[in-house]
């Protein structure tokens, strides 16, 4: 599948394909290309959805639905939004606004039907695969959850070794500090202001009862982000027992990273010091970025820097920074990282 050469063609469907087992069992759903530019997903899902025509895979149990493109405006125009990132203020709007709305409020119920949602997406700068995990079970009005334990041992098992928490929080912090200077010539840049704008899918699946992770394959052109996406689909199938697979074995050696802080980009002309990567390490005091009017970004503490985006609009997420996670996952504490 390749985006649509028709750029004036606006979509008016999103395609979904859905196999349901004779017996009960979980009900999985796998995301690709929730934003455009992000085809692994795709890619891996069709590839699935071959061998399953064929006959060479067969699902045992459940329900499993597979959407390959989930912002076929984005995926048309080969870029991450159509007109705002659907991966943000993900949720039922009574008078959608807005394309990504429209998508929404058909997804929205869907991911409520399922139990658990893979989404699979790519990243900006060369860098190694990780999963974005959810909180730890809680009551907290933020993100309460209560599948913690399953949503863990699906992430030990879906492939890569390093794994990120503390997004929503993290998030909320940076819309605290959006609030109080906003930049609101773009919509997608008023919703920033808002808290719930935090929300994606995975966000939105914990809400309604479920559990989910995203998976961020690897750089957008990795010709190994496919595969990547492929053996976590079929590592989570094998996991439910949902396909006549071995199960995977839990990795042993993870590296768990907790997100502290998200830096916005002011200015056009605010510029990043070197050309970072996701998971470029940084120390206490060393220069990240230079601001237009030359003042530096300093990194407050030793950390890495994640998600990278030298192209992100005045107003929106221009870098994360992590620090190492005292958290255990799935009963496994981080591995001891190399100074």
């Amino acid at each position: 599948m390749s985006p649509n050469p028709e750029p004036t063609r606006r979509p008016t469907a999103v395609r979904t394909i859905s196999y349901h087992g004779l017996e009960d069992g979980p009900r999985v759903v796998v995301l690709g290309a929730v934003h455009g530019n992000e085809t692994c997903g795709t890619r891996a899902i069709l590839s699935l959805v071959d061998e399953l025509e064929r006959g060479e895979r067969e699902l045992l149990k459940g329900l499993l639905t597979l959407v390959p493109v989930t912002n076929p405006l984005a995926y048309q125009r080969g870029e991450r939004m159509g007109e705002r990132n659907l991966n943000r203020n993900f949720r039922i709007t009574a008078a959608p606004a807005d394309f990504e709305d429209r998508i929404a409020n058909r997804l929205c119920p869907l991911l409520a039907d399922h139990d658990v949602l893979l989404d699979l997406h790519s990243f900006h700068t060369p860098g190694e695969p990780f999963v974005m995990l959810g909180p730890e079970d809680n009551a907290a009005d933020l993100e309460t959850f209560r599948r913690a334990a399953e949503e863990e041992a699906l992430v030990r098992r879906l492939g890569p070794r390093r794994i990120v928490e503390g997004w929503l929080e993290t998030y909320a912090r940076g819309v605290a500090r959006r609030i109080a200077n906003p930049n609101a010539t773009l919509r997608a840049q008023m919703l920033s202001t808002d808290p719930s704008y935090g929300i994606g899918t995975t966000e939105y699946m914990r809400g309604q009862g479920g559990y989910g992770v995203t998976l961020e394959c690897g750089q957008h052109d990795d010709p190994e982000a496919p595969e990547v996406a492929y053996q976590a689909i079929l590592n989570t199938l094998a996991h439910l027992g949902m396909l006549e697979l071995p199960p995977p074995p839990p990795r042993p050696d993870l590296e768990v990273l907790r997100l502290v802080e998200v830096v916005d980009r002011d200015h056009m002309d605010d510029r990043f010091t070197r050309p970072w990567q996701s998971f470029d390490r940084v120390r206490a005091g060393e220069p990240i970025g230079q601001r237009a009017d030359g003042q530096p970004v300093l990194s407050p503490a030793d950390g890495f820097i994640v998600f990278p985006n030298p192209n992100a609009l005045p107003g929106n997420e221009w870098f994360y920074r992590a620090e190492i996670s005292t958290r255990s996952v799935d009963g496994v504490k981080s591995r001891e990282l190399p100074s």
